[in-house]
């Protein structure tokens, strides 16, 4: 930069020079001067490009929430004239509002009756019939959610013809796995909707019900679920197909182990089909789409993974 600045010049200097030397000074000095103009403007740009970045946020833009706080104040904001001093509404029901869990969940597990023992006057029995039973229903997390049962399946002797037959197995477990049908739907429930990682859902098990899982059987647990729920997402596919004549698609980017691939989703007021594509080209529409079969099997998400949950046994 310092060879483009303008020379610094003595006025008896320049008195004393020819005007062929003047008129070379002066051409050199406009040369710089239309240099430092423009780099002005470049860096004058670039200011303003980095303040509408630093105002940008979670809200105007896809930087994460977390870089919001940042920018927050640690100082209270005052209190400018003319605003409310009314506190600001606080997230949840509001005072007089009529709540929906104090009406009860619909169903009760079990009952437990507190009855008082003695009189804490005289010491004695109280009459067998209550006077006043108020009730409450509270949901509470049982001590063991998780359980540990062993299945014994007999094999037995008909004693009339000899024939020799095995039981059944339950419909809540899948013979040679080790886990349940409705823990496992659950796990899959929480890897693929709540996005728990496999460590994580370790961790959790065993705060349940002190269970040791490895993260390969959870793995290969998630891929069963894959699998079972494939039909499902077909059938989807095609009561799109035969019977929705308008529905929105939009695509965005996914990357997958560094590989920009792309995320399609069908979409209507009652479901959601999403397709995991290589591109977002118009022949994903017409070759990997609804119409038909996909290239990349989709995922499923949105109100139709509860039926496929809850079915999961018919599946397996």
């Amino acid at each position: 930069m310092e060879k483009n600045l303008p020379l610094e010049l003595d006025r008896e200097i320049l008195i004393q020079l020819a005007p062929e030397q003047l008129v070379e000074i002066i051409v050199e000095q406009a040369s710089a001067t239309i240099k430092l103009n423009s780099r002005i403007l470049e860096l004058e740009q670039e200011i303003e490009k980095l303040k509408a970045s630093r105002d940008l946020d979670s809200s105007t833009s896809s930087k994460p929430p977390s870089g919001d706080i940042l920018k927050k104040s640690e100082k209270k904001p005052e209190i400018e004239d003319g605003e409310s001093l009314a506190p600001k509404r606080k997230p949840g029901g509001q005072p007089g509002h009529p709540g929906k869990t104090r009406k009860g969940f619909g169903l009760v597990d079990r009952f437990e009756i507190l009855r008082p023992e003695f009189c804490g006057c005289c010491g004695t029995g109280f009459i067998k019939e209550p006077i006043k039973i108020e009730t409450q229903q509270v949901a509470q997390l049982v001590e063991h959610p998780i359980e540990i049962v062993e299945y014994q399946r007999h094999t037995c002797v008909c004693e009339h013809c000899g024939n020799v037959q095995a039981s059944d197995w339950s419909p809540d477990i899948v013979p040679g796995q080790d886990i349940g049908v409705r823990l496992q739907a659950f796990l899959g429930w929480i890897n693929n909707y709540g996005h728990l990682p496999y460590e994580k859902q370790q961790e959790l098990l065993w705060e349940l019900g002190q269970i040791e899982i490895g993260v390969g059987t959870l793995v290969t647990t998630n891929e069963r679920i894959d699998a079972a729920v494939d039909k499902s997402v077909s059938s989807l596919k095609n009561w799109i197909q035969q019977t929705q004549p308008n529905i929105h698609s939009d695509e965005t980017p996914w990357v997958v182990k560094g590989v920009k691939e792309w995320l399609w989703i069908f979409a209507n007021t009652n479901f959601a089909l999403f397709h995991a594509a290589d591109t977002r080209s118009r022949a994903e529409l017409v070759h990997g789409g609804v119409n038909n079969p996909p290239a990349v099997k989709p995922k499923l998400l949105g109100g139709l993974r509860e039926i496929c949950i809850k079915r999961l046994a018919d599946y397996f």
